[in-house]
């Protein structure tokens, strides 16, 4: 979560800089780390790519209920900046643009918010069960 924290800390600074592109690769390490983070979190092992969004539909019931209504919005936001993480480094190669032609301040803002958003659930829920597992070591 630390690594999830700081590229979204730099994904602000790089959306104040209209910085579009970088903001919105930052914003998709932040949701890919902090998803990561919270499958960790349980127990399970995390698949080695950059959308780890279905393994949410399969273990939703044991997660609480809700973190379970955001499960829509998590996968959402992992799929589409999986999607925009490619062209954010590389632009639209085929028609020759930069990555500044066809990232816009509105995929950036959006980017951050969903960053933003699933940092903060994801923060919240492993706070949650890094404190029920300290209740449980004092029983």
């Amino acid at each position: 979560m630390r690594q999830a924290k700081a590229r979204l800390e730099d994904a602000e600074d790089a959306l104040q800089e209209a910085n579009y592109p970088y903001t919105v690769r930052l914003s998709q390490e932040c949701v890919e780390l902090s998803l990561k983070a919270v499958l960790k979190a349980i127990g399970i092992e995390y698949p080695k790519v950059h959308d780890v969004s279905d393994v949410f539909t399969r273990i939703e019931g044991r997660l609480p209920e809700w973190f379970r209504v955001e499960i829509p919005f998590l996968r959402e936001s992992s799929k589409i900046l999986a999607k925009k993480r490619e062209i954010s480094f590389y632009g639209g190669e085929e028609a020759l643009l930069s990555p500044n032609d066809v990232i816009s301040e509105e995929d950036a803002k959006d980017a951050a918010m969903r960053a933003r958003k699933v940092y903060s659930l994801c923060d919240r829920l492993i706070s949650q069960l890094e404190k029920a597992s300290k209740e449980e070591r004092l029983d």
